[in-house]
């Protein structure tokens, strides 16, 4: 099986496979690749393993190096020229009144073309801006619309838990999220309360939907009698996480008891065909 290494060309970025070429590489080292539009620069995240052939959606290229001390100062030079194009697109864009929002730009490493990122409510005709583009920073321009998803994830901030978004720190795809999916863990269903800054559905919604399922269709429903080792009791709640189930017994007293350990009666019903 071929050895594959997985590298990113920004934080939270899509990871590509790539041959290491012999390389002992490990996540964390900066590496020169060829990347779609000429040559990229990019950030090991993940360590060498073998992949099976089948398994690899096209032919691996190879990691054409490690990054040298030549290789960093042009990208650091990279950085300092995105900012300045950024600037300069931000400009044109008012000057040519177009109502569109400017969110990143890519700077390729080799500085042969730039891509610029924006969002927009429909379809931007940005023919002329393009050609001011390419007229003041002497490289090809690309501008790609990309939705609100997208946006929070290049931006970044802080969401309701007070960490780092999962998508710009992370998560290299956007998983399909869904309404049921808050239902399944009761949740509250407020928007404002399951939504992320970007104003969809939190991607974290889906992380632990699957314990969740297997819980509710194996819990007794609220209100069930179940038979335990402190006796007959009530089920009054759940702690899913732990796998376990609140219940009261005859004395009044409330115990957590494991699922695994409950014996529900004849007439149990499940928690799931009950909600």
């Amino acid at each position: 099986m071929p050895k594959t290494v997985g590298v990113s060309f920004r934080t939270g970025g899509k990871v590509y496979l790539y041959d290491p070429e012999g390389m002992g590489l490990v996540p964390g080292d900066e590496v020169v690749v060829p990347a779609a539009k000429g040559v990229g620069y990019g950030r090991v995240v993940t360590a060498i393993r073998e992949v099976p052939a089948e398994d690899l959606e096209e032919p691996l290229k190879k990691v054409m190096r490690r990054a040298s001390a030549l290789d960093k100062e042009r990208q650091r030079e990279n950085t300092e020229k995105k900012e300045e194009a950024y600037r300069t697109a931000r400009r044109m864009i008012q000057k040519h009144g177009l109502p569109m929002k400017l969110v990143d730009v890519d700077y390729v490493f080799d500085g042969s073309s730039i891509v610029f990122y924006f969002t927009a409510e429909g379809r931007v005709d940005f023919r002329d801006l393009v050609k001011d583009l390419a007229s003041t920073l002497k490289a090809r321009i690309e501008l790609r619309q990309v939705g609100v998803r997208d946006e929070a994830k290049m931006v970044g901030g802080l969401g309701p838990c007070g960490r780092d978004l999962c998508c710009s720190l992370f998560l290299s795809d956007f998983n399909p999220v869904s309404i049921k999916m808050a239902k399944e863990q009761d949740l509250p269903l407020n928007p404002a309360k399951i939504s992320g800054i970007c104003g969809r559905l939190m991607c974290c919604l889906k992380y632990e939907v699957a314990a969740y399922e297997e819980f509710n269709q194996r819990a007794p429903a609220m209100g069930s009698e179940v038979d335990t080792e402190h006796g007959t009791g009530r089920v009054v709640g759940y702690h899913v996480p732990r796998g376990l189930v609140v219940v009261e017994v005859e004395n009044g007293k409330r115990v957590d008891v494991p699922l695994d350990d409950l014996k529900p009666r004849k007439d149990h019903r499940s928690r799931r065909r009950r909600r």
